[in-house]
């Protein structure tokens, strides 16, 4: 399971009414988000491309006709294994569209309606990369380290309005993304080596910590950067 769809259900497990977002339809998430008893509907929109957080969010607003965004999570990204001396301008530009501007773009969209109403979460999914770059992916670690020093900037200024604002950055997850390259018995190993408890972690591990962040309980914690990571950024 990805983290995407993990918050998705916790978050409408715990009577959120949830907008799915992706590039193409997924009926089979949305039906197990009903069978599960939640409300979850889908929104399609590529925020690959420039103004796509803009067009998204518009899109957003139509769907829930008149509604407020009261929780928004940052979790898609594109992440490109390359050398940082091969990455080419378009690569580049894809991560950082991806990554970091369409974030601030959602952000801008929907931080005012959660102003006005004096109460919001924005939460942002970042990577343990941000502290521990991987050398194959120079540009991901920077978008994402970027995505972060926006999230603290921006808890300092919407705090007085009741929003709060903070970072996830997962370790090694065991989702799509990683499934294959971690299916490498050896590279494994080296990898597990270097995690203090040992092994990967879920993506529930992840959706627990969302929840918590998403909750009225979190409201004295902004501004955090919180590594969920089996201790990998130590």
């Amino acid at each position: 399971m990805g983290i995407g769809k993990a918050i998705l259900i916790a978050l409408a497990q715990a009577g959120a009414r949830v907008v799915m977002h992706g590039i193409e339809s997924a009926d089979d998430v949305l039906a197990e988000v009903s069978a599960l008893g939640g409300q979850a509907i889908f929104c399609s929109g590529d925020l690959s491309i420039p103004k796509g957080g803009r067009s998204l969010a518009a899109a957003v607003s139509q769907q829930l006709d008149g509604d407020s965004v009261d929780i928004l999570v940052l979790n898609a990204s594109i992440q490109i294994r390359r050398e940082w001396s091969q990455i080419s301008p378009n690569e580049a530009q894809l991560q950082l569209q991806t990554n970091f501007l369409s974030s601030l773009e959602l952000i801008q969209s929907f931080a005012p309606a959660m102003q006005a109403q004096r109460w919001g979460r924005i939460l942002s999914i970042g990577s343990v990369q941000e502290s521990k770059p991987h050398k194959d992916m120079a540009v991901y670690a920077a978008s994402k380290a970027a995505q972060t020093s926006l999230i603290r900037n921006l808890a300092r200024q919407l705090g007085p309005h009741g929003i709060t604002a903070n970072n996830i950055a997962p370790g090694v997850i065991l989702t799509a993304r990683n499934t294959e390259v971690l299916s490498d018995e050896i590279y494994a190993a080296q990898v597990r080596g270097m995690i203090p408890t040992g092994d990967f972690g879920q993506a529930d591990d992840i959706a627990s910590l969302a929840l918590l962040l998403c909750s009225d309980a979190s409201g004295y914690l902004t501004g955090q950067s919180i590594y969920a990571d089996g201790g990998l950024s130590l």
